[in-house]
């Protein structure tokens, strides 16, 4: 059985003690390099990514809330600028009645004015025209009441009386007949 043990020294699966300690040496160096020069890139690196990633979101959270704010103002303004266009429309259609009323107004005083300037007109008239006949059928009376009497009656005082109260007679008794036929 001894012939089937094979020395410590001998066995082909396990290295030879330099090399184990070249390997380990190798390994802690191996390890020391990676951990002064690689990792703290990494981290470095990851720190960075870290931060931009979340820059990035605040930077997004913030957009997001300017956004939102903006939002709010803008339909508040658009609310604000719906109510001034409604009170803007109420005041015009106000205006407007009133414009009317106004024009409406103006338009019957004008008429009224009118109405009145042409009823002093047509009674000045109608007076004139009164004393202008007043004075004919005096005129054509006096003619002819002397072509019936034969004699002039050249007395123009006397002959005014006679047509003025002989006119005014016409008028009393025309009066009663013309509101009759009223």
């Amino acid at each position: 059985m001894t012939a089937h043990l094979i020395p410590l020294a001998e066995n082909p699966l396990l290295p030879a003690l330099p090399e184990i300690i070249a390997s380990v040496v190798f390994a802690l160096l191996l390890t020391l390099a990676i951990s002064r020069f690689v990792v703290p890139r990494f981290e470095a690196t990851y720190a960075e990514r870290t931060a931009a990633i979340q820059g990035g979101l605040e930077k997004a959270e913030l957009a997001q809330q300017a956004a939102d704010a903006a939002l709010q103002e803008y339909q508040a303004q658009l609310a604000e600028a719906r109510t001034e266009a409604a009170k803007i429309r109420e005041d015009a259609k106000t205006q407007g009645a009133q414009i009317l009323a106004e024009l409406r107004e103006q338009a019957q005083a004008e008429s009224a004015r009118i109405k009145t300037t042409a009823e002093a007109q047509l009674e000045a008239e109608r007076t004139q025209v009164m004393t202008q006949l007043r004075s004919e059928i005096g005129g054509l009376a006096v003619t002819l009441a002397s072509r019936i009497v034969g004699e002039s009656l050249e007395d123009d005082a006397r002959a005014r009386r006679t047509v003025d109260r002989f006119l005014a007679d016409l008028e009393d008794s025309g009066e009663p007949a013309a509101a009759g036929k009223a």
